[in-house]
């Protein structure tokens, strides 16, 4: 008997999954949650961490009424069982990281240190280089302040705040700020430079060092689970 899944009155052959997920561009993903469910196959959750993790799942997508868990699962098409199943797998993976790496994170972190500091800054863009050179000079000679300079002319988001943002991962930066960045003092202002298609002047806000506490425990988490994840998809070598 040839399998099949039905969904909008749609009639998929077992045989044809794997080329429309190829069509769809949704392989890689799936070859991803594969990988996942092979890392995470010996985890296994006491009665009080299943009651958590169902918590922290409402919590994390705000399913704060039965209302809204039905709502929730209405737009994805789950049942009560499927919610479940998923948020005992977004709890076992968490488990998982703190299992393989939590007695090694302190050393990682130090090996990692450089690549973890980041940055708070600010910006201006504008396709127009000789705007841009007027706008340095008025923020050089005090005739208005950057922020203010940045919510009236930049052509970007961050006209938005004033020109600022992050705080950033330093080493996620496009490489043309991220070198300026590294070498500047608070409030210093870099003229003019290309940037892609845009023309930037550039301030730095603070500099935020690395430091070894629970936002940068997590991050380096996410970093060695994807890392594994990679080599997992990786082709092998014969």
């Amino acid at each position: 008997m040839v399998g099949y899944l039905a969904t909008d009155n749609l009639k998929i052959e077992e045989g044809n999954f794997g080329e429309l997920l190829a069509i769809y561009r949704l392989l890689p993903n799936f070859k991803r949650e594969l990988a996942i469910d092979r890392a995470i196959a010996a985890i296994t959750l006491e009665p009080e961490e299943i009651n958590l993790a169902l918590q922290q799942f409402q919590q994390r997508y705000k399913l704060v009424s039965q209302e809204a868990i039905q709502n929730y699962c209405q737009a994805y098409s789950l049942t009560d069982e499927q919610l479940k199943a998923i948020a005992l797998r977004e709890f076992k993976v968490e488990k998982f990281k703190h299992q393989t790496w939590a007695n090694r994170l302190e050393s990682t972190f130090l090996n990692r240190r450089t690549s973890l500091d980041r940055v708070i800054y600010s910006l201006i863009r504008h396709k127009n280089p000789e705007i841009l050179q007027e706008l340095f000079f008025r923020i050089q000679d005090g005739e208005q302040t950057f922020a203010e300079i940045a919510a009236q002319y930049s052509q970007g988001v961050e006209a938005q705040t004033g020109g600022m943002i992050g705080p950033l991962l330093l080493n996620k930066l496009p490489p043309a700020i991220a070198e300026r960045l590294r070498h500047s003092l608070p409030q210093q202002v870099h003229p003019p430079f290309p940037l892609e298609e845009w023309f930037v002047i550039l301030r730095l806000e603070k500099f935020v060092p690395a430091q070894f506490d629970d936002q940068t425990t997590q991050l380096l988490l996410n970093q060695l689970f994807e890392e594994l994840l990679q080599e997992e998809n990786s082709p092998k070598k014969s």
